[in-house]
């Protein structure tokens, strides 16, 4: 968790500075942000559904 903190410490830091400067960030527009924070949330939903779909796995039980 710590890196990602840091990553937005980061990220905020130089929004700022950018602002102060009065430089246009190189970011793309937030609406492609918000389609990039959708296409990773995608990503994570299929191996999480297939996890809560499939059959727990089979116990072996030998006597």
């Amino acid at each position: 968790m710590k890196p990602y903190l840091l990553s937005l410490g980061a990220g905020l830091l130089i929004g700022i500075i950018y602002s102060l400067m009065g430089v246009r960030s190189p970011a793309p527009p937030i609406i492609a942000l918000i389609g990039l924070a959708g296409i990773l949330a995608g990503e994570q939903i299929v191996p999480l559904a297939k996890r809560w779909v499939a059959p727990p796995a089979a116990q072996d039980h030998r006597p």
